[in-house]
């Protein structure tokens, strides 16, 4: 009998433009290209013999699985999100889609840009919505302090820019 798990929370249905377009993008390389190789090496190892003791048709029967999987929760999810395409009312504040330029209390600046759950990338900044420093930073203007709780203790930031063009504006 299957464990019973909580319902996984996906935290807020935002998404931008862009990361709409990736999600697209992945889904159609998953469905069109990946997965067609897959089925064909799946029944290249099928061919070979007794299925019982061979790995390849084991690994591949695997690949494919996890490759549904992905393609059934990224057409779901593509389905519920909801594609913010304006800025804000008040584009001086920090809302869903801003980049943002912020100094640290060490005179450390760091550039990140807030986007939704399915997009977050910690290496290019993109913070998702719904994390720690984003929930602190919102409805913050430039030259305001905002104290956040990190998991190294508590961090003051200087929002130095916000924008909504793009990253060299912020």
């Amino acid at each position: 009998m299957p464990r019973w798990r909580p319902p996984v929370e996906h935290g807020t249905a935002l998404i931008t433009p862009e990361g709409q377009r990736r999600l697209k993008a992945e889904l159609e390389h998953l469905w069109r290209q990946r997965r067609p190789e897959v089925v064909r090496a799946l029944a290249a190892a099928a061919a070979e013999g007794d299925r019982s003791e061979n790995a390849e048709y084991t690994y591949r029967k695997r690949q494919l699985a996890d490759l549904d999987r992905r393609v059934r929760y990224l057409s779901k999810r593509l389905s519920a999100l909801k594609v913010v395409q304006e800025p804000p009312a008040d584009p001086l504040a920090i809302f869903f889609g801003a980049w943002l330029r912020l100094e640290d209390e060490s005179g450390r600046e760091h550039r990140y840009r807030i986007v939704g759950p399915d997009e977050t990338d910690a290496a290019a900044g993109h913070i998702s919505v719904d994390s720690p420093l984003a929930r602190a930073l919102l409805r913050h203007r430039v030259d305001e302090e905002v104290a956040v709780e990190l998991p190294l203790g508590r961090t003051l930031f200087v929002v130095l820019a916000v924008s909504y063009a793009g990253p060299a504006d912020a």
